[in-house]
């Protein structure tokens, strides 16, 4: 059974009321007070405190302290006045009743306004973020479609100066041939010339044919013989076969044991889209790859937009929970929103995978170690979280700024314990 409190002091100025709480014998730690406009609660076990204030405050701006055994409230009136006495006088218990169920009840629908407004806040706070992820993401695809013009461009460019270079050599070897065609015609000319000037004036003699050969033949008859050209070769068609691979390396420069793997990844990414993510039917190829979500959140991250960032993590994790570095950047998302326990989850998870340790994941646990452990002094769980910097120590024991960090939390510690 509570013990009501009937010892206090106040005094008060046109404007505040100060009210001192004294409570012997008690350790003060923490209080439950519920304030209003003209209603006071204070709840420290074992003690009760309740006031129907004479007028009422402002309970927006007014403070409540506590320390050395003593509650001391700051009450700001909304009206400047002085009042008669703290408290409403001759009040009976049907009108005290009747003002704490008023109380009660402009607290519940003032939480429930804030509760709505936090919602809309937050409804607000995701729409922009996935504008902004949507601004990224338009100016990436503009940035690569340019990239890509430019390219084409270029190679178009390239194909037509080719194309020139190769009409202009055609040009050239016709021309070749033909002066080669001209030359030989001279020369089968010339020939022909020589071979007729000693029959000139011996066109009435008459040869004996040679013995041993068959019907007449003249003498110079080896001389006539026509130059022989090779025959201009045939065109044909020639058929090329490739293996169907799905890689646009050709199949003696890959590693098939690694793509058999990416693929399977990539299957199994695919099979958890279509069956538990159905609103990112409309997405793109790569925007289903976990690994391209987890840029887009590393850059949203560096440009202070954690929401998104967060939102990116969570799809990337969602298609593969595999990967520890998804986990270690959610947390870090996690803590500069203050969702502590949230942070503390993921990190303890991005040291389950980062299982077994290997000097290559030695900067990873690092990192889960001092975001789990800072997430633990958040919550004052000192002792925790000193734990989590002692292991990061053990495996950077050269990091200065983590030593140092750690030493802050033992001397907090030790405070603790001397006030206790």
């Amino acid at each position: 059974m509570p013990l009501w409190l009937r010892e206090y002091s106040w005094r008060q100025t046109g404007s505040a009321v100060y009210l001192s709480l004294p409570l012997r014998g008690v350790r003060v730690t923490a209080a439950n007070i519920f304030c209003t406009d003209q209603y006071l609660k204070v709840s420290i076990p074992p003690f009760l405190f309740e006031a129907i204030l004479y007028a009422p405050i402002d309970d927006t701006k007014s403070t409540a302290r506590i320390g050395n055994g003593i509650v001391f409230f700051t009450l700001y009136k909304k009206e400047v006045a002085m009042w008669d006495s703290l408290t409403l006088a001759n009040a009976d218990k049907e009108k005290l009743q009747y003002l704490r169920e008023h109380a009660v009840l402009k607290a519940h629908e003032k939480t429930k306004e804030e509760t709505e407004a936090k919602r809309v806040t937050k409804q607000e706070h995701k729409k922009y973020a996935l504008e902004a992820a949507m601004k990224l993401e338009e100016a990436e695809r503009k940035r690569v479609e340019d990239l890509k013009e430019k390219e084409r461009q270029k190679v178009t460019e390239e194909l037509e100066l080719w194309k020139k270079q190769q009409k202009e050599a055609e040009k050239q070897k016709k021309v070749q041939k033909d002066e080669e065609a001209e030359q030989l015609k001279e020369k089968e000319k010339e020939k022909l010339t020589k071979s007729r000037i000693p029959l000139e004036g011996t066109s009435k003699i008459r040869l004996k044919p040679t013995k041993g050969c068959h019907g007449s033949y003249s003498m110079f008859s080896e001389n006539i013989k026509e130059e022989q050209l090779p025959a201009p070769r045939s065109a044909a068609t020639i058929k090329i076969n490739f293996t169907s691979r799905v890689f646009p390396t050709p199949l003696r420069e890959s590693r098939v044991a690694e793509e058999e793997e990416w693929l399977r990844k990539q299957a199994e990414a695919r099979r958890t889209v279509s069956s538990d993510l159905a609103e990112m039917e409309d997405l793109k190829e790569e925007e289903k790859n976990p690994d391209w979500l987890k840029d887009k959140g590393n850059k949203m991250f560096a440009t202070g937009n954690y929401l998104a960032a967060l939102h990116a993590y969570n799809l990337a994790v969602r298609l593969n929970n595999k990967l520890p570095l998804l986990y270690l950047n959610r947390a870090a998302c996690h803590l500069k929103l203050r969702n502590l326990h949230k942070a503390i989850e993921d990190s303890s998870k991005a040291l389950e995978l980062l299982t077994p340790p290997v000097p290559d994941n030695e900067s990873a646990r690092v990192k889960a170690h001092v975001r789990r452990g800072t997430a633990f002094c958040q919550l004052e769980l000192y002792t925790e979280g000193l734990q989590d910097y002692e292991a990061a120590l053990r495996i950077d024991p050269k990091n200065k700024t983590i030593a140092k960090d750690a030493e802050k939390i033992r001397h907090l510690i030790q405070g603790t314990m001397q006030d206790s």
